[in-house]
């Protein structure tokens, strides 16, 4: 029982930690208005700084996404930690753009060390027979930190001093928190292999996943995309077109995206896989038609609504996308599977949030909303038409 004790409480130690480095990837949301402000730079602009994170992201999962079952979990995840601090430190000196993309670089490589290290090392931690439990556990710190962030961050900008400061050093002491926390945790990794050990995974698809491969990375996609656009472009729809300034608010818009995804992976486990898939992407489309009437008729409440109907269809989709390809990929090569839907997923974060920043300029913020919901919709319908007329295959 004791030992049962001690287990769960590493198990959510390491959840929290978890969540720390992923709330400080969203940070920034709700204040890139404020450096709009303070740089003078476009829509365009802020769609790229956004998307800067995604290239650093899928460049560790190309590069270091197995390092931690090499070296071990905790080097791997203090070296996060370590990219997250470098993080809030460039948005406490930026003096300019190019801060702005160094600090979300940083972010994105400390998400990608973390993403899969951090899943692993919270499962690893909980005593035997919790994996259920300690799923739940990786799935909020993740999903929950990513909400966290911008709620954090607004909530901060709107009612504290140095809006663009005090978010940033707040992060700060918490990842130097979660540092001394980790170095009290246990190494989960027995037969660790030095750095040198580690190479470069290439993402691959194994003859029998191929398949079964393309609707699911159409839903992690579009999910990825929508989450995207929420994150990089609803702060400026907010003022521009509602006329909300309050930075608190943009910030529980986003949050209310990712709580509702962590609600949305909780429920695949009561939906059942084959269900969840075309679920999530119905959900999806639905949530892309709220956005497009919110776009439309400049309703507040349609955005909310977006943001809880799409968040749990990314969150459906997500998981049940994850479940399909890891069922039918070889035991051996499970991991680069994953890694490819990740590098999919995270090609949506960047390609789509450009798109709709070079489209600005010449439609406005409406217009280049609705072209971009128009050809999302148009993706994840076949996507849902199809696994709707050809279920994937689940094993009992």
């Amino acid at each position: 029982m004791d030992g049962d004790r001690r287990g769960w409480r590493q198990c959510l130690l390491s959840g929290a930690v978890f969540a720390v480095c992923m709330a400080g990837t969203t940070l920034p949301t709700p204040l890139y208005t404020l450096y709009q402000e303070k740089f003078g730079f476009s829509e365009l602009t802020v769609t790229v700084v956004y998307a800067v994170y995604a290239f650093g992201v899928i460049g560790v999962l190309l590069l270091a996404g197995n390092a931690s079952d090499s070296v071990g979990r905790r080097p791997v995840l203090l070296c996060g930690l370590g990219f997250s601090a470098a993080s809030a430190l460039c948005f406490l000196a930026a003096t300019g753009l190019g801060w702005l993309y160094a600090g979300r670089l940083m972010s994105g490589l400390s998400a990608g060390l973390f993403t899969g290290a951090a899943t692993a090392y919270v499962m690893e931690l909980a005593p035997p027979g919790g994996a259920g439990r300690a799923t739940f556990v990786a799935t909020a710190a993740n999903m929950g930190g990513l909400g966290c962030g911008p709620l954090l961050a607004g909530l901060l900008a709107q009612y504290a001093p140095w809006p663009l400061y005090l978010p940033f050093a707040v992060h700060l002491a918490l990842v130097a928190c979660s540092a001394a926390v980790l170095l009290r945790l246990p190494e989960t990794v027995r037969e660790r292999r030095p750095p040198s050990t580690v190479r470069p995974q290439r993402p691959g698809l194994p003859p029998q996943v191929r398949p079964v491969f393309g609707p699911p990375a159409i839903a992690a996609f579009v999910g990825f995309a929508l989450f995207g656009v929420f994150t990089a472009v609803s702060p400026a729809f907010l003022a521009e077109s509602l006329d909300v300034h309050n930075h608190a608010v943009g910030g529980l818009i986003v949050a209310l995206a990712f709580f509702s995804s962590t609600v949305g992976q909780l429920a695949v486990g009561r939906i059942g896989v084959g269900r969840s898939l075309p679920f999530g992407c119905f959900a999806l489309l639905a949530g892309l038609a709220l956005l497009a009437g919110a776009l439309r008729w400049d309703l507040l409440i349609l955005v909310a609504l977006s943001a809880i109907v799409g968040g749990g269809g990314q969150g459906l989709a997500l998981r049940a996308a994850l479940a399909t390809v890891a069922q039918a990929s070889p035991e051996h090569q499970r991991a680069a599977v994953i890694s490819t839907l990740f590098v999919v997923g995270y090609a949506g974060i960047s390609v789509p949030v450009i798109g709709v920043g070079v489209l600005v300029g010449p439609m406005g913020l409406e217009g280049a909303g609705l072209v971009f919901i128009a050809v999302m919709a148009v993706l994840v319908s076949a996507a849902g038409v199809y696994l709707l007329r050809r279920p994937v295959p689940v094993k009992p």
